[in-house]
């Protein structure tokens, strides 16, 4: 995902800085090229080897270091960034930046690049809250640097509060957002449904399906690394949904069309991936209970068809997607569905085909608008959602 991107990880000495060493990791995992600058008191806490270990760089200490292989260390690096990461940040190092104060590698690296910085406090609450260092960060951001909001929690010194450096996956998540994707998204509203919904039966049962959530997250996460401003309406599941994006949750169909309803009209894109109940219980008058066999017999209605309203009530300039179930006669029946609803594209798949529909990590679908049909191959949901966004790009 990052093949080709590199990320310069400043280390600043705090106790936090262990978190630093999984950071780059990750970030080496998804092949990101990978260089980290410590300042001298960020080696009392991990030794620089961990780091040259992990990035198969050498990590920076030293401004005149003359074993480095660039001519000018800290302008060299300065200008191969694409982002530069300060985690954890000191109060000490907030306020250098600040001031323009360049006296170390770490210091002199940062005003020498041009690359979207990122600074993520790590301290005791009463420093990080100290009004100079609030200061500082107000006229950091001012300026363009980019801040991550510390944790609440227990710390190092034992004080429970604000300070605490946020998560590596967190960390990693403003870095993938930033440099993962190329912004052919930027300025585009993107809304998503994804996941089940549930229809009660009684305050015990309900009608539901086996959806998952994880292609509709997919597709959410992927808009959202390409810059578009992306709203996810989702059905109960247990995932985690993609940072960084509006959620609207929702537990029955109605509730999905009304969610739909309210936030469709100002989107550019519109993508149906919800795998919606399409019965729920009439009425609780109309539930017959057998008590002598234990069966229920219920009164059923539809729901209300969210890709039928979509069709009907869209503006011109909109996109809308939807997604197709089969067992059989997949792309007869993909294809009616896609003339009957009014929209542009339906994406199919076979429930029965090995390696697509719920709860896996791939998918098997066949991109079908009026005047084209291709068949994607076995991808994971997050390609098969780069693959579905390509195409809409193109389109819009």
């Amino acid at each position: 995902m990052l093949k080709g991107k590199c990320a310069v990880i400043g280390v600043t000495g705090s106790i936090a800085a262990y978190k630093a060493a999984n950071i780059a990791s990750m970030l080496v995992k998804l092949h990101c090229d990978v260089h980290v600058i410590m300042t001298k008191n960020a080696v009392n806490f991990i030794n620089p080897i961990a780091f040259e270990t992990i990035t198969n760089n050498k990590c920076l200490v030293d401004t005149f270091d003359r074993n480095f292989q660039f001519h000018v260390a800290h302008v060299s690096l300065a200008q191969k960034a694409d982002i530069f990461m300060i985690a954890p940040a000191s109060a000490d190092i907030i306020g250098k930046i600040a001031s323009g104060i360049a006296d170390d590698m770490l210091s002199t690296t940062v005003m020498a690049t041009n690359a979207p910085c990122y600074i993520s406090p790590a301290m005791n609450t009463a420093m990080y809250e100290n009004p100079i260092v609030q200061d500082n960060i107000r006229k950091l951001k001012e300026f363009g640097y980019h801040f991550i909001e510390p944790d609440t929690g227990i710390l190092a010194c034992r004080d429970t509060g604000k300070g605490k450096l946020p998560t590596e996956k967190v960390i990693v998540d403003y870095i993938l957002r930033e440099i993962a994707c190329e912004k052919d998204l930027s300025g585009k509203k993107v809304l998503v449904t994804a996941g089940p919904t549930q229809e009660s039966i009684d305050p015990v049962r309900y009608i539901s399906n086996h959806s998952t959530g994880k292609m509709g997250f997919a597709v959410a996460r992927q808009a959202m690394l390409r810059g578009a401003e992306v709203t996810l309406v989702k059905g109960p599941t247990d995932i985690e949904p993609p940072p960084f994006i509006n959620v609207v949750n929702i537990v029955s169909a109605q509730d999905m069309f009304e969610a739909v309803r309210d936030n469709f009209e100002n989107c550019d894109i519109i993508i149906k991936s919800a795998a919606v109940a399409d019965y729920r219980p009439s009425s609780v008058s109309d539930q017959k209970i057998k008590k002598k066999s234990g069966d229920m017999s219920i009164s059923l209605e539809r729901t209300q068809d969210i890709l039928a309203y979509l069709g009907e009530h869209r503006r011109k300039g909109q996109f809308i997607c939807g997604f197709s179930m089969e067992t059989e006669n997949m792309l007869e029946n993909s294809r009616a569905k896609l003339n009957k609803k009014n929209i542009d594209m339906i994406c199919a798949n076979n429930l029965r085909q090995a390696g697509a529909g719920f709860a896996g990590d791939t998918n098997v679908v066949t991109l079908i608008t009026p005047d084209y049909e291709e068949e994607l191959p076995l991808l994971s949901k997050d390609e098969t959602a780069s693959r579905i966004l390509d195409f809409i790009v193109n389109k819009i």
